[in-house]
């Protein structure tokens, strides 16, 4: 289905991708970055917040280095994950230099397992194809990381570059 390559070139696209939103974040007050845009997780950094907090959840069950964070009741409950643009960058940059690092030593095998976990939304255990999850995990990001594209162009800003083809080798 997918490959060791295919999940290390996400996560320099994933990398590549957050690094791009930090500096479009960066100079935005925090008015800017928690007003409610309408989108699933309201705000800009709310939406940033769910992907992080994802993010490390899905992490959490792919590695046993990587710590989960803390349970949550409810998917809107993530948005509060950081408070502000710098504490979100560097929970974000650490978490990505994890995600590369998980995704060099990752081989054919794993993802051709299966991953079993407790899911607390669904309040049980589920048992899926490693590969399938994998994806889900790239997916998610992409997905959100779109509607905060969207919301950053509601500021006048000119938003990041997303496009996969663009990615600079050294991303």
């Amino acid at each position: 289905m997918i490959s060791p390559a295919y999940v290390r070139l996400m996560a320099r696209y994933n990398g590549w991708q957050n690094a791009q939103v930090a500096g479009f974040i960066a100079p935005m007050d925090k008015a800017a970055l928690t007003l409610d845009r309408g989108a699933f997780c309201k705000s800009i950094l709310g939406t940033l917040n769910h992907i992080l907090w994802a993010d490390s959840m899905w992490m959490s069950r792919f590695s046993d280095s990587i710590p989960a964070p803390r349970p949550v009741s409810s998917m809107q409950q993530t948005t509060a994950l950081t408070t502000d643009a710098a504490a979100w960058q560097a929970g974000r940059q650490a978490l990505d230099q994890s995600i590369a690092e998980w995704a060099e030593d990752l081989d054919q095998a794993t993802l051709e397992d299966d991953l079993e976990w407790y899911s607390a939304i669904s309040k049980s255990t589920l048992r899926k194809p490693m590969a399938a999850c994998v994806i889900h995990f790239f997916n998610h990001q992409t997905h959100h990381r779109g509607q905060v594209h969207a919301m950053i162009t509601t500021t006048g800003s000119e938003a990041p570059v997303s496009d996969l083809v663009f990615m600079p080798e050294d991303a």
